[in-house]
């Protein structure tokens, strides 16, 4: 008997400790076979994206899970599925978000080029009474009052809830159903059903989007200790479209290289990945900035946030002019600068000698250095001898202490989020 329990406790352990893997696809299709055009379109919307980052929840410590969302159209997805038998769904990947939800049949103002998902064809579809606990998390439809002769034997309508998404919204029903991840199949997964959008469809994700923030209707959440409070990504270069990257989850082979920098949690906030950023270099040169100007505080909700859904950094004005003010002095392009969008110091390649530009490094507490990759730094046009420095002050309409390390800046860039630990860790590597 004990020789047969202990090959059984070790593939239980094995088990455990395994990790799924799935490709990570780019959304869209470049739209400008230059990069430089092709990010400024893609970071059209980020200004929507850091108003919903930086917006702090009521004072009374209510938190709600968040799945508004300004990316427009979400940058990365993965293939997975809902569903008995499984239903093909691709999922927008938000690490700024809780809650999983799916474009679902009926719906007749559902975006056109998505596929929906129906619940009649699954067998184990089931949805969520209004009196559930993830209810009240999306803020849904509050009982009807019932007569309590009736109570014992009337069933509860089902969680209705309606959200916002960048410039539209949504309404959807809560329910539960089996969630398809590579290999994986999670019973009983929690996530909306949505039923009807209301206004431009164009900035949805076309069948909807995986929750992969911190919060209790979050997939680590959800899914206990089956992947040990841990996921990584790795982002393919919006250079390579037609190639991918990778989500990873659970703790099994994740980098041993990485290095780590503690999480941060902010209680009004409670989805977002915060980290505490002590500087940043230029070259070798630190960047000098304000006293404080990294600061966490979660009544203001300053500090740094990792974000995959933004498209290009933002730091907070003192941080931006400092770091542009560096990064100039370093190339000091004889015709000077011009701007282009979101990015105020682009300059004539063909008057900087190759190599010009320096790399820039993010460092945080840990001993974490972050150097960027060079085409994290410095995006190119292939129409004009143009580069510009691909970060930017956060807009003047959001809150202006929120710094967010986005998606471009983490390309070729394995990011691990150990919520078990409260770090997050960082090691080079090619996803594409």
């Amino acid at each position: 008997m004990a020789a047969t329990a202990i090959p059984l406790m070790l593939l239980l352990i094995l088990a455990a400790a395994a990790a799924a893997d799935l490709s990570v696809y780019h959304n869209v299709h470049p739209p400008s076979s230059s990069p430089l055009e092709s990010i400024l379109a893609l970071a059209r919307d980020d200004d929507a994206r850091l108003l919903f980052l930086s917006s702090k929840a009521a004072s009374s410590g209510v938190t709600s899970a968040p799945v508004a969302s300004g990316q427009t159209p979400p940058s990365y997805v993965v293939r997975a599925g809902l569903g008995n038998p499984a239903q093909p769904v691709l999922l927008a990947l938000d690490t700024s978000a809780d809650a999983t939800w799916a474009h679902c049949s009926p719906c007749g103002t559902c975006p056109a080029t998505g596929t929906l998902f129906v619940p009649a064809n699954s067998t184990s579809y089931a949805p969520l009474p209004c009196s559930s606990t993830m209810c009240s998390l999306l803020q849904g439809q509050p009982c009807p009052s019932q007569d309590p002769y009736d109570s014992a034997t009337a069933p509860l309508p089902s969680c209705a809830f309606t959200k916002p998404f960048a410039d539209a919204s949504f309404d959807a029903s809560l329910a539960s159903d089996w969630l398809h991840l590579g290999k994986d199949a999670i019973p009983n997964y929690a996530f909306g059903c949505v039923g009807s959008v209301t206004g431009p469809t164009s900035n949805l994700p076309r069948q909807g989007l995986l929750g992969l923030g911190r919060g209790p209707m979050a997939l680590l959440s959800q899914v206990g200790n089956m992947y040990g409070g841990v996921f990584s990504y790795c982002l393919p270069s919006y250079k390579s479209y037609y190639f991918s990257g990778s989500l990873r989850l659970g703790a099994a082979g994740q980098p041993t290289r990485a290095r780590y920098t503690p999480m941060l949690r902010n209680p009004h906030r409670s989805s977002l990945y915060y980290v505490n950023v002590t500087g940043l270099s230029v070259g070798r040169s630190p960047v000098k900035v304000p006293a404080g100007s990294f600061a966490f505080d979660p009544n203001t909700g300053a500090g740094t946030v990792i974000d995959s859904g933004t498209v290009i950094t933002r730091w907070t004005a003192p941080v931006y002019a400092a770091l542009r003010e560096e990064f100039r002095r370093h190339v000091a392009a004889p015709s000077g600068y011009t701007s282009l969008g979101a990015f105020d110091t682009c300059f004539n390649t063909d008057e900087v000698a190759a190599g010009g530009a320096p790399a820039v490094t993010v460092h945080m507490d840990g001993g974490v250095d972050l150097a960027l990759p060079m085409e994290n730094t410095l995006i190119h046009s292939s129409a004009t001898p143009l580069a510009c420095l691909a970060m930017a002050e956060a807009p003047q309409n959001v809150n202006a202490v929120v710094n967010v390390v986005a998606n471009l800046q983490q390309q070729n860039v394995r990011v691990v989020f150990d919520v078990a630990n409260s770090r997050v860790g960082f090691a080079r590597e090619s996803c594409n």
